[in-house]
């Protein structure tokens, strides 16, 4: 029992040392690749890019350094997806107005709301 003891009193000892050591001894340089994926992938985040944009900006990037060219096309692109969700917004909000003054519940609200927020019934919505 005192030879498991101490046992593991060494383990640990020797991997909290050998966890300084690690801690202690610099870090290696980045390749010129990591270097390039890093800068792109904070140039990306920093434009708010997600999914296939931050695919597509990573590629372009990462070929030949045209960031410039789709970095500036963003922004004019992030700015209508801005406007939809707004615009998907006001909708939902119109056509759940429009669902409550007709008390509608169950499957023919969820008709109602498909159909509504499709744009199908929203100059309806807009007339009342």
């Amino acid at each position: 029992m005192k030879f498991a003891v101490t046992s593991l009193a060494f383990v640990l000892a020797a991997a909290v040392g050998s966890a300084f050591a690690a801690a202690a001894t610099p870090a290696k340089p980045m390749t010129a690749q990591q270097s390039k994926m890093s800068t792109c992938s904070k140039d990306a985040h920093t434009k708010g890019l997600k999914g296939p944009e931050y695919k597509s900006f990573m590629s372009t990037c990462l070929k030949g350094g045209e960031a410039a060219a789709p970095a500036a096309a963003k922004p004019v692109a992030a700015a209508p997806a801005a406007t939809a969700k707004e615009t998907q917004q006001a909708k939902m909000k119109s056509c759940n107005a429009d669902a409550k003054t007709k008390a509608l519940k169950g499957a023919a609200r969820k008709t109602f709301m498909s159909t509504c927020l499709k744009g199908d019934a929203a100059p309806a919505a807009a007339a009342h």
